[in-house]
């Protein structure tokens, strides 16, 4: 590459960094995005990006659903009623969930609902995939989930959504912003609730035994409205930003969500998984009557001279949830269980990274980068109070090498430390991690790009990993290290032909370090003071081996006569290497495809599609588990939008359209039909 060429690229990517008191492009929180600080045409290949515009097209309201629009994502159930979802076979913990570069995720499990989040105030999400940037912090196993907010590009702009929808549901939704050019604000508020969803007309009532010698039957699912779904969540965020001249940017911001929900009993027919103290491994009568996070957070974007960018981000969450369990499905008598139950949690998480992004050699995008992160959980029965603090430390160089102007070479490595500095009864320890990746993207004409990245991960065990005495049954082990994993990914990307756009990836992933359970003799060993004798003990040990592969395919096209049609299919094949137990909660096969049609200003009809097949889910635990392949099912979806004046619309529609029964997990049937009429206006 010519020198001027070079250095024309550097202040190209150096002016897209600094953009942030510009106006925000696509209504972007540009400062709230993780990577290296690359120029507008050189994303990450990587990293699939979902716009906000999309989200409301294809009715995305929580983040389950919305995440699932990607290729590689499928969508799970747990016990807990909890939206889990997986990217390439890695779970949310190996994955983990950010808030404009914030983490976001619980201390204590590493998991979060994805149901609980919903993604009217979002301007977009990226979801980064194997060789995802070592700039997001420790634990990126699998890659990283970034919710990035909205930013104003207007003196007044704003939207306001109302919708009603089949089990009672209900949801509102404003997102009012002002850009004063010198400051802007951004304010979101939403609320949805629900009473229940209702099965499919297909589903047939499924009995348990309420003893262990089966003579008697009892029915906890009847069909119709699903026992105990009701859920209810709001969300309130605020942003004020400072841009106080062409360079930089200053932004507080903050998040509050309140939720709170029922836990629908199983509803299957496995033996021996019916009500016992605390609910049983399946059949839990739980409600949650709230589970909140607050979020509080400052940004900024700093110019250092003429070469040099300081990135900072300072944060405080608090997770507060609490768990009722009742003795059976008529929720009027709590479990008489004080070690245990009511359970709740009080976590919080303090937080500061730096980063520093350099163009002072000719060619590179450099960025170095430090995180500090202080973890605390609380838990609680009536009983007993356990404390827990973690703190994690990293550091990350990563480099975007502009080799010519056809290839690009972007090399990084960091180190991470988690160190636990209270323990409840346990004791403490301290575990670290190397990471490093390598990506090589060439160019071709027609704006075609092929790449190639490797890159080695690793994930920490959480504070549930290393200490959770699992109700009893559990056998800490403080000396957990981390997993490990080697992601290769290869793929193509760019405008095959006229009107299209797609992406072809080949993955494959080699994971070391899994932590499996173990069982272990003698079960006294398990024995806690506030807990009692142990029945059975098993420990988390880092034992198992695993191995992910597959294939991602996605198209869009744009057709004549105001059609387009697209979507995106997944093919993964997990293997554990360890033992015959076979890997769960994913499908085999999954596709997503639409069709939209326009053909009017005022008038739009769409319609959509989500199949899969080759699910296998687990019932019981440990040794006692029972595998079971669930059927395959294909969703599909229908709306009609009407725009009487430009800024308005109706719409109203069905999902899963044609009444299929279907679970995602083994007696959690999923909804049957659902209609919904929504009404928004864009100002």
């Amino acid at each position: 590459m010519k020198k001027k060429q070079m250095q024309a690229w550097v202040l190209g990517g150096m002016s897209a960094a600094l953009a942030g008191s510009a106006v925000a492009a696509d209504g972007v929180f540009q400062l709230g995005t993780v990577d290296v600080v690359a120029s507008p045409v050189d994303a990450v290949p990587g990293e699939t990006v979902i716009k906000g515009e999309a989200l409301q097209e294809f009715n995305r309201d929580t983040l389950g659903k919305a995440v699932a629009l990607t290729p590689g994502i499928s969508l799970s159930r747990n016990s807990r009623n909890e939206d889990i979802v997986y990217l390439r076979g890695f779970d949310v913990r190996q994955v983990p969930l950010f808030i404009d570069g914030i983490p976001a995720y619980v201390p204590y499990d590493g998991y979060v609902d994805f149901g609980r989040f919903t993604t009217f105030d979002l301007a977009e999400i990226r979801v980064a995939k194997g060789a995802a940037s070592l700039l997001y912090g420790p634990n990126a196993l699998g890659g990283a989930i970034n919710l990035v907010s909205r930013k104003p590009a207007k003196a007044l702009e704003g939207d306001l959504r109302a919708g009603f929808g089949a089990g009672g549901q209900q949801k509102y939704a404003a997102n009012v912003g002002s850009n004063q050019g010198k400051w802007y604000v951004q304010l979101g508020a939403s609320y949805t609730d629900s009473n229940y969803f209702p099965l499919s007309n297909n589903y047939s009532p499924k009995s348990i035994p309420t003893s262990a010698s089966n003579a008697t039957r009892n029915v906890l699912e009847d069909g119709g409205h699903r026992e105990n779904s009701y859920q209810t969540d709001s969300r309130l965020s605020l942003k004020l930003g400072l841009t106080p001249n062409a360079t930089d940017e200053y932004a507080i911001g903050y998040v509050q969500q309140n939720g709170r929900k029922g836990n629908p009993p199983y509803a299957g027919n496995a033996p021996g998984q019916y009500l016992n103290s605390g609910g049983g491994a399946n059949s839990r009568f739980w409600q949650w009557p709230y589970w909140n996070l607050e979020s509080t957070y400052f940004i900024a974007n700093v110019a250092v001279g003429q070469d040099h960018i300081v990135k900072a981000r300072v944060y405080q969450d608090n997770y507060d949830n609490k768990i009722l369990a009742y003795t059976n499905g008529s929720y009027s008598s709590l479990i008489a269980n004080t070690a245990n139950f009511p359970s709740w949690y009080k976590d919080s998480t303090t937080g500061v990274s730096v980063e520093l992004d350099s163009f002072a050699f000719s060619g590179h995008e450099l960025a170095i980068a430090y995180h500090y992160k202080e973890d605390k959980h609380q838990d609680n029965g009536l009983a007993l109070s356990k404390n827990y603090r973690d703190v994690t430390t990293s550091i990350a160089v990563e480099d975007m090498i502009r080799v010519s102007d056809l290839w690009r070479l972007r090399l990084g490595a960091s180190h991470d430390q988690r160190d636990a500095r209270e323990v409840y009864y346990w004791p403490t320890g301290s575990t670290s991690g190397t990471n490093w990746l390598a990506e090589l993207t060439r160019k071709f004409g027609g704006g075609a790009e092929a790449f190639v990245s490797v890159a080695h991960k690793t994930r920490f065990p959480t504070i549930k990993d290393r200490y959770s005495a699992s109700l009893g049954s559990g056998l800490p082990n403080p000396d957990l290290k981390p997993e490990r994993a080697l992601n290769v990914e290869t793929g193509l990307r760019g405008s095959p032909w006229g009107g299209a756009r797609g992406q072809a990836s080949l993955f494959y992933s080699r994971i070391e370090n899994l932590m499996q359970r173990v069982n272990i003799i003698p079960v006294s060993l398990c024995n806690q003071p506030g807990v009692g004798a142990a029945t059975s003990c098993a420990q988390l040990q880092n034992i198992a081996e695993a191995r992910h592969a597959g294939v991602e395919l996605s198209l869009e096209q744009t057709l004549g006569h105001g059609w387009t049609v697209g979507g995106n299919y997944t093919y993964l094949d997990r293997e554990n290497r360890t033992s015959t137990t076979p890997l769960t909660d994913t499908p085999r096969n999954r596709l997503f495809a639409y069709a939209s049609w326009k053909p009017s200003d005022r008038w739009e009809y769409q319609a959509s599609v989500d199949a899969e097949n080759g699910r296998m889910v687990a019932y019981g635990s440990g040794n006692a588990a029972t595998y079971v392949k669930m059927g395959g099912f294909a969703l599909a979806n229908v709306k009609a939008v009407y725009k009487p004046l430009p800024a308005w619309a109706l719409e109203v529609g069905a999902t899963n359209l044609f009444d299929a029964n279907y679970a995602l997990a083994d007696g959690y049937p999923m909804p049957g039909r659902m209609w919904f009429a929504n009404g928004s206006y864009k100002f």
